[in-house]
């Protein structure tokens, strides 16, 4: 971003709350790349305001990020519609303590994320001010310049929605880190045993190739296929690249454990996992369309808030 190199109270204002930006705009979009243009395009507007006009820069700010958030979801709606195969959040790799408590982990998880997909740009929004950030609903309808009738319809329609597709529970972050840890061994050694033992018996598999690399194009379900799928991993050649050519690395991605896998010269996929209340994985996301992995390519740690 090109600030001016000393940096006065309006640019540290705007530095203050800008990881905040970020985080807002990357839930409500689910793309890391559009939400650090966001950013930018707040900068350009919050440079070119009177600001003596402002009275709170966060709320100012938020408003500018949150409606430019809602105006590009609406834009891409169609682009989404019609997408190869499942449509997948743009991976981020985060730090071990980027959240404070599960909460704050599950709302940048792939799982919510996809959640969230299903929303219209305004519930959306919503959900993600109040839900997550904990503004009120009057600062809510400023933001997203609606009334504030409008926005509590929204957000009870959207946390009903979300709660019927995303059941809560409370995640042992150490245990996720375990069972990812032996996932991958296993899945790695061809071990199909121990990954019947760590699925759960209606696992399903998300994979976005985006239709510029293979993938399948629809969700493998079920134990035995899901697990079958990954004792191959190993011996098969993946988008020309030999298995003794790949490597696979456990990082955190999206608060969670997960797996980024390299080839000789590039980022190759990624793979984060969702867990049932007994601890074993119930769904894992696997992106591999190139054009999502700049984040993780980048080696950028993204702090959220």
């Amino acid at each position: 971003m090109t600030q001016p190199q000393q940096a006065g109270p309006d640019q540290l204002a705007f530095q203050q709350y800008r990881t905040l930006l970020f985080s807002v705009a990357y839930r409500i979009l689910g793309t890391a790349a559009d939400a650090e243009d966001l950013v930018q395009d707040a900068w350009f507007k919050w440079s070119a305001a009177d600001r003596s006009q402002v009275v709170d820069p966060k709320a100012y700010l938020t408003r500018i990020v949150s409606n430019l958030a809602m105006e590009r979801l609406r834009s891409t709606r169609h682009q989404r519609e019609t997408y190869v195969g499942p449509w997948l959040p743009e991976p981020i790799l985060t730090g071990p303590d980027t959240a404070d408590g599960a909460a704050m982990t599950d709302s940048v998880s792939m799982a919510l994320l996809v959640v969230l997909e299903t929303l219209s740009p305004l519930e959306r929004a919503v959900f993600v001010l109040k839900e997550v950030f904990a503004f009120s609903y009057a600062e809510i309808a400023q933001a997203v310049e609606r009334s504030e009738p409008a926005v509590r319809q929204a957000g009870h329609r959207a946390r009903e929605h979300v709660q019927a597709r995303r059941p809560r529970f409370t995640a042992d972050r150490a245990r996720q880190r375990d069972v990812t840890e032996r996932f991958f061994a296993a899945a790695t050694g061809g071990d199909i045993n121990t990954l019947m033992e760590l699925l759960s018996p209606d696992v399903t598999l998300w994979t976005d190739g985006g239709g510029k690399v293979r993938q399948a194009l629809k969700p493998v379900v079920g134990l035995e296929t899901v697990a079958g799928w990954f004792a191959a991993l190993g011996t098969a050649t993946y988008q020309g690249i030999e298995p003794g050519q790949m490597r696979a690395e456990l990082t955190w991605i999206n608060g969670g454990p997960g797996v980024v896998f390299r080839g000789p010269d590039r980022v190759v996929a990624t793979m984060t996992f969702d867990f049932d209340p007994d601890g074993r994985i119930s769904a894992i996301h696997n992106v591999a369309n190139p054009d999502k992995l700049h984040a993780v390519a980048d080696g950028t740690r993204h702090e959220l808030t």
